[in-house]
């Protein structure tokens, strides 16, 4: 009975292709970090944070056409400032944080979403810039946080700086550019291990 032994060498070429490609693929998914279709926590924004781009109050009347103002005047004004904007019959008294932003771009009511819950779900991201936060009604403060370099789910505080309860939040447009991963490093891994396992085979053929 015949028993064919591959060569030391072969060996080790075969091994080196098989962990390139094993290599490649786990490089991938961790890049790509989901779990069951939906991405995984990648947030949890906070009063401090510095993703906060100012507070408004009262933030009354807080539908998306209210809102979008209060936020465009919020980015007008120097960090670490306040002023107060005028709707009759309506002020609000707007402050801006003393963080720093490569750009802020107005915010669109085109667009924006409302929701009620503390888990909010940005997907790839890119298609929203702020996150704005009422509180409890009149009874506390009003968040706005620049989300346009964030995707997958953020989470945010259930009761305000002041202690009351949150009372719902928008989304607005228009978003920021997101990063991609590491995607172009994945394929030239990818490449890499399929080139291995060809020569490989070439190899073993000969």
């Amino acid at each position: 009975m015949k028993i064919n032994i591959v060569p030391l060498n072969k060996l080790a070429l075969i091994s080196a292709a098989v962990c390139a490609v094993m290599l490649a693929f786990s490089h991938n998914a961790s890049a790509n970090r989901i779990v069951g279709g939906i991405n995984i926590p990648t947030s949890a924004l906070t009063f401090n944070d510095t993703h906060v781009v100012g507070t408004i109050s009262p933030a009354a009347p807080a539908s998306p056409a209210d809102v979008a103002p209060y936020i465009n005047f919020m980015i007008g004004l120097v960090p670490g400032h306040s002023g107060t904007f005028h709707n009759p019959p309506h002020t609000q008294t707007v402050t801006r944080s003393s963080n720093l932003f490569p750009s802020l771009p107005n915010a669109l009511v085109p667009g924006a979403v409302s929701g009620t819950g503390t888990t909010i779900n940005l997907g790839a991201g890119g298609v929203f810039s702020y996150l704005f936060a009422k509180y409890d009604g009149q009874n506390d403060i009003s968040q706005v946080w620049y989300v346009g370099n964030l995707s997958g789910i953020l989470t945010i505080p259930l009761d305000g700086p002041l202690g009351h309860g949150l009372s719902g939040w928008i989304l607005f447009g228009p978003g920021g550019t997101p990063s991609v991963p590491d995607g172009g490093t994945t394929v030239m891994l990818l490449g890499a291990a399929l080139g291995a396992l060809g020569i490989a085979r070439r190899y073993l053929m000969s």
